[in-house]
């Protein structure tokens, strides 16, 4: 059960172009020299030149200027120990294959951490941008589902999901099966057991659906198609769903993971940031590259 790679507005940025873009306009650089070849040159002012007419520097200038408004507004409020657990939630989960990962998905290692503290810091922004109201808070306790605990076991086919299922309805033990056919490194030796709350968003929601219909004891008698490959699950502690004056706090939780989910609402949240933290383009050629975001930025 990997966990699901969250960049909600921002594309993977690769650290040597921003550095680039960030320095290479000072006059002090203009004639540093980056790559020479027989009888000529490159400098700084004409990589940048040529830089500026490719169709993905705006969104890299985008990317740089979000994140350093962002950090430069509440920086004080995502730690270094709360960026490195993150990554490092990563790394284990996807063990061996990280590397892998992260080429896949264009990251660098020092990419990956500053996306991870850029929606950390997006998180923040959100929270205190756009305040949850209580309506908002009725509206989420109607599909409001309480934090659950269950085991599982993810395969790569259907036939060897069907298998386990297969060995459950002859009375072959979880645990003990899970260590023999799950591929979730993370989990398996656990005896694939993992707690979880509907807020949840490192989870795939096939998923979560499938494990929500089940009750105590009960496991899913078909194999759940989910991301990367099929899971069969079983529930081991689905509790009562409570009151709605005992879960606000749950339910502010998964109101607030929601938006951090939809495009439109961070959206106006960054908008709101750049506007706050005065971002002006100087370069004419570039002066368009945060045009998506010129728009309403009212909280809520």
């Amino acid at each position: 059960m990997k966990k699901k790679l969250r960049v909600p507005f921002l594309a993977a940025m690769m650290a040597s172009s921003i550095m680039l873009l960030s320095g290479c306009q000072s006059k002090q650089a203009d004639s540093t020299t980056v790559a020479t070849y027989s009888g000529g040159q490159v400098t700084q002012a004409s990589f940048y030149k040529e830089l500026k007419q490719s169709p993905t520097t705006k969104t890299v200038l985008a990317n740089l200027l979000i994140y350093r408004a962002l950090n430069k507004a509440y920086g004080k409020s995502v730690s270094t120990k709360s960026v490195d657990n993150t990554y490092n939630s990563y790394k284990n989960e996807y063990g061996e294959n990280f590397t892998s990962f992260l080429s896949q998905n264009g990251f660098s290692k020092s990419s990956f951490r500053q996306s991870i503290r850029t929606n950390l810091l997006s998180e923040v922004a959100l929270k205190k941008l756009k305040k949850v109201t209580n309506s908002q808070l009725k509206t989420a306790w109607k599909t409001y589902q309480p934090k659950v605990t269950v085991q599982h076991i993810l395969t790569s086919d259907e036939s060897t999901a069907k298998q386990v299922i297969s060995d459950l309805a002859a009375g072959k033990d979880f645990t003990t099966l899970a260590k023999t056919y799950s591929i979730d490194t993370s989990t398996k030796d656990k005896g694939g057991k993992v707690s979880f709350e509907s807020s949840s968003k490192s989870l795939d929601s096939t998923f979560k659906d499938a494990a929500y219909k089940l009750k105590n004891g009960e496991y899913t008698q078909s194999p759940v198609k989910v991301t990367n490959g099929y899971e069969v699950i079983k529930m081991i502690e689905h509790p009562a769903k409570g009151t709605f004056s005992d879960s606000k706090k749950a339910l502010t939780a998964s109101v607030y993971s929601k938006w951090s989910r939809n495009s439109s609402v961070m959206q106006r949240v960054i908008s709101q940031v750049l506007k706050d933290q005065h971002v002006t383009i100087k370069d004419k050629d570039l002066a368009d590259a945060l045009d998506s975001y010129k728009q309403s930025v009212a909280a809520n």
